[in-house]
């Protein structure tokens, strides 16, 4: 471990440099615009330094910070001649990035005259363009119809905007109003970083802080190996599967073979099925943040998540798989599907490894994006469901969170204001409760989905468009426990037999007082149902958790 500074110097500048992060992500919450961002919190706040390496993250989005790092390597090869009051944008999965909905900012920070880290926000935009609102298109067979591709740019210049540049990207997204006023909270919180690291650096100097961050880097690191040098060695291996493509492949496999040494790890994904021609596939960086994602969910939850953290891991993979396509094919799912499924295989395999930190399965993405016209105010709208989320998985420390969401987002992504929601979009939920019996039985139980009836109040037809997954794959089940239930989503409309949506449909037609029957899927159990105490069975049922009779 590195002693170039003491202990509590390494302590504060590590609180600080969290303190930082997160004061970013309240910045960013309390400025956009969009419902996404400002109810649903779908963004990520961090810290890189010029290596690419993760110093700092808030407790956002795992999905999308794991992936900061190979879009910093975009920008820094992108750009040599870095100034301060410079801000850089990028979107591009085959940039470094993950999805073209999640634009990222970047904003330099110097000391003097050496630029030492940046400042990075990345944020999901309510639309970017393509030939669906919302930004994701279930029909894509190429990127280029998935929305607008912007590889590393420099949007800021020494303090000036880009005008020219801001006006030509708002003019491609559907809801420019948003786009701008969302890409300039980014821009915003990532300036605030500057500001606090700048005041880190005229407190304790620059080459401190480096320093303290090398050892923050070590510490982590050590703590890490520590852990996984207790597990069993060996060659292990565990696979998850995506219901379909939308394009009619079905069951779709990922595939992990994780070898442990001492306390070293490599996880080779390289046997996944081929790539799809449609937008499940993963880009590079998303494959990466995946991996480091499952394994920061097996390693204590004190321990930074840091570059020093994922030193043990090794990814091995090959290009042309779902999990990392080639140039040119639609990656807008990735986030979601395949990341869970990567996860899930990962998981599934190092539980032969360390049964007692691998949990079960949380419930998967499926969304629902509406398009229509509010008839209270005339304007358009495109409101995105996060609403009903699924249940989480269980684990050895108990049963499952309800209505939790993802494992890609492990609570970060939040429902959001019922109210609010009402108040502005044309809509009514008439019920959203937990759903019972939706989480899968085990000596601990996996958490409940919720049962959504969403009543649709527009005027005039609208247009719906779905993306997700897990209507045919449930939540895994852990070390015996049952998997959880699947989704089961219909649109109800009078005179007409329910219909059952699928989880990647566009042109979804919306008739005013239609009804989205929305039964989210519960996450998965961990160990034995008959291990399962009477004691927690009678509660199951006195809570209306699971019915009379008993089990998922």
């Amino acid at each position: 471990m590195s002693s170039a500074v003491d202990p509590i110097t390494r302590s504060v500048v590590e609180h600080r440099l969290s303190s930082i992060v997160t004061e970013m992500g309240e910045a960013m919450l309390r400025t956009s615009y969009s419902q996404i961002l400002n109810s649903s919190r779908d963004f990520s706040i961090a810290i890189t330094d010029t290596q690419g390496r993760l110093v700092a993250q808030a407790d956002h989005i795992p999905v999308h910070v794991g992936a900061l790092p190979w879009a910093t390597k975009a920008v820094e090869e992108r750009f040599r001649d870095v100034a301060p009051g410079d801000v850089i944008l990028m979107n591009d999965p085959y940039h470094g990035g993950s999805h073209l909905p999640d634009l990222t900012a970047f904003v330099p920070v110097f000391d003097g005259e050496t630029r030492l880290f940046w400042a990075v926000v990345r944020a999901h935009q309510s639309d970017i363009g393509g030939s669906t609102y919302g930004g994701y298109n279930p029909g894509a067979t190429e990127i280029w119809q998935e929305g607008l591709r912007i590889p590393p740019i420099r949007l800021h210049e020494a303090g000036r905007p880009r005008d020219d540049l801001v006006d030509l990207l708002a003019l491609n997204t559907r809801n420019g109003r948003d786009f701008r006023g969302d890409l300039a909270a980014m821009v915003g919180a990532a300036h605030l970083g500057e500001r606090r690291l700048g005041r880190l650096f005229a407190e304790f100097g620059g080459a401190t802080v480096m320093d303290a961050v090398a050892s923050i880097f070590d510490a982590a690191e050590q703590r890490t190996r520590a852990i996984v040098a207790e597990w069993e060695d060996g060659v292990f291996e565990g696979e998850a599967f995506l219901d379909d493509d939308g394009h009619g492949r079905q069951d779709l496999r990922i595939h992990a073979r994780v070898t442990k040494r001492g306390s070293d790890i490599t996880i080779d994904l390289s046997d996944s099925d081929e790539q799809s021609t449609s937008f499940v596939n993963s880009s590079h960086a998303n494959m990466q943040s995946a991996c480091m994602m499952a394994f920061a969910f097996l390693i204590d939850p004190d321990i930074p998540k840091n570059a020093g953290s994922f030193r043990p891991v090794t990814v091995v993979a090959r290009e042309g798989t779902i999990v990392w396509a080639e140039p040119g094919r639609p990656v807008t799912m990735c986030t979601s599907h395949p990341s869970n499924e990567i996860v899930e295989a990962i998981v599934k395999a190092l539980s032969q490894s360390c049964p007692a930190r691998a949990m079960a399965g949380w419930g998967r993405r499926f969304r629902i994006a509406l398009q229509g016209e509010d008839p209270r105010t005339g304007r358009s709208f495109i409101w995105h469901m996060f609403h009903a989320r699924p249940g989480g998985g269980a684990s050895v420390a108990g049963d499952g969170w309800s209505s939790i969401g993802e494992w890609h987002t492990v609570g970060g992504l939040k429902f959001g204001s019922v109210e609010f929601a009402e108040a502005r979009f044309p809509l009514h939920f008439r019920r959203h409760e937990f759903d019972p019996d939706s989480g899968g039985d085990g000596r601990h139980r996996g958490g409940l989905g919720v049962a959504l009836d969403l009543v649709v109040e527009t005027a005039e037809p609208a247009l719906a468009n779905t993306a997700g997954d897990g209507a045919r794959h449930g939540a895994c089940g852990m070390l015996g426990g049952h998997d959880g239930r699947p989704h089961a989503y219909r649109l109800l409309s009078a005179g007409q037999p329910p219909r059952t949506l699928r989880t990647k449909e566009v042109g979804i037609a919306v008739r005013p007082g239609d009804v989205f029957e929305v039964r989210s899927g519960g996450g998965g159990g961990w160990g034995p149902p008959s291990e399962r105490s009477a004691a927690a069975r009678a509660r199951d049922v006195a809570e209306d958790l699971v019915a009379a009779q008993g089990g998922a």
